[in-house]
């Protein structure tokens, strides 16, 4: 008799284990332990093909290719229907729509909560990476709250009272430095002797980088540019710039040691250099970069992390023309052809209309921002939702759902 209480006991226990687990299994959504946004000026439809060509020819295909969501994004500022990098980056940062040199302030000036200060309040990990400052406006958007984003001092401040990252890999450090060190503050200060002060891991070059411990008891910095970070096709052996690549790799390995995950934003910037300065080969190469980067996280990161790529707006016009043969790629499709026509034109630019290879409709100091829409395509739970034509704000809804 007593047995039989026993097996009976145990049975219903094995029965409602079995229940639970079903439960857990089909009802209990589990939570997106690492959240990556990748932003960047390459993310629209013409440049991607240049990329592809460039790479492999035309029946090549890029890692971004392979990601299932995809979805083409409306991205007018609060007051102008072309946006600025402070109003796209702020959309993607807040969802909000804000006017142009705006940073996560809301209309009557108060700020708006951006996607890492929320993952901050989760718990999670948060990083940033930008191939130039940490002050410039598209990373600024997810930490400072101001009316003009031009005020680079009181970024500066911000980022110091509450940037709050557990990673950041950036240029940018002549900002950070006086100039008995190399950098341009005139005012004397060392802020990276700060940050260090205060806590921070402190690295500059990419061998420094890569010898560092994947677990960092303390927020951990990478500065390896007193400027913007050298183009891609720049790079030679031996450099001590990390590339974009590199950057994501190791912010992953550290931020992936925090138990309640991370929140990872990438700015792959440099395209927006080359596009305003009218260089089309290296806009091809920094899409390539960021593909590149992209298949490093998805290597790193595994399939089960969510993984979003996201234009802000487009620069310059770019096109690349002619009739290039399926198995062309590399500088055999740029230049000038037999009948003398530029495979690369601009629609604005320094290069002007005439006496160049890549030739500009109209001449400006630096290519203007055009109206298009841009595109961005994701992998892992809550990327379904990019489908169709969406608002560029809707982005950072899909992220904050998935925190």
């Amino acid at each position: 008799m007593k047995l039989r209480n026993q097996l009976l006991a145990l049975c219903c226990l094995l029965v409602f284990a079995a229940f639970g687990f079903l439960y857990v299994r089909n009802w209990v959504a589990p939570k997106t332990f690492g959240i990556i946004l990748f932003v960047s000026d390459g993310m629209v439809a013409r440049q991607i093909t240049a990329a592809r060509l460039y790479e492999g020819g035309a029946d090549h295909r890029l890692t971004l290719e392979s990601f299932p969501n995809l979805a083409l994004l409306r991205n007018p500022a609060r007051d102008f229907a072309v946006p600025d990098a402070a109003a796209a980056a702020t959309a993607l940062a807040t969802g909000t729509r804000v006017g142009h040199r705006q940073l996560a302030v809301d209309a009557a000036g108060k700020p708006i909560a951006s996607l890492l200060e929320l993952a901050r309040q989760q718990g999670r990990a948060v990083g940033l990476i930008t191939m130039d400052s940490p002050l410039a406006p598209t990373p600024a958007a997810f930490y400072a709250h101001l009316p003009d984003a031009r005020d680079s001092a009181q970024v500066l401040q911000q980022f110091l009272d509450r940037g709050n990252l557990d990673v950041l890999m950036c240029g940018g450090a002549g900002e950070f430095l006086p100039a008995a060190k190399g950098g341009h503050r005139k005012d004397g200060r060392d802020i990276l002797s700060e940050l260090q002060t205060k806590g921070w891991e402190m690295v500059r070059t990419k061998a420094e980088l890569e010898n560092s411990a994947s677990y960092q008891s303390g927020p951990f910095a990478g500065f390896f540019s007193d400027g913007a970070l050298a183009f891609s096709n720049q790079f030679e052996s031996g450099s001590q710039q990390p590339s974009l690549a590199d950057m994501v790799r190791r912010s992953i390995e550290f931020l992936q040691t925090h138990g309640k995950g991370y929140v990872l934003v990438v700015d792959a910037s440099l395209a927006t250099v080359a596009a305003e300065r009218n260089e089309g080969e290296r806009l091809i190469s920094e899409t390539l970069a960021l593909d590149h980067a992209i298949a490093t996280a998805m290597k790193y990161a595994g399939d089960k992390s969510l993984i979003l790529s996201v234009g802000k707006h487009a620069v310059g016009g770019f096109s690349l023309n002619g009739y290039p043969f399926v198995q062309d790629h590399g500088v055999g499709l740029l230049g000038v052809n037999a009948a003398g026509q530029p495979a690369i034109t601009w629609a604005t630019g320094p290069n002007g209309p005439s006496g160049k290879t890549e030739p500009s409709a109209f001449q400006t100091p630096s290519a203007l921002n055009t109206a298009e829409d841009v595109m961005a395509v994701g992998q892992g739970a809550g990327s379904e939702r990019l489908r169709g034509f969406l608002d560029n704000t809707e982005i950072f809804k899909i992220l904050k759902d998935a925190l």
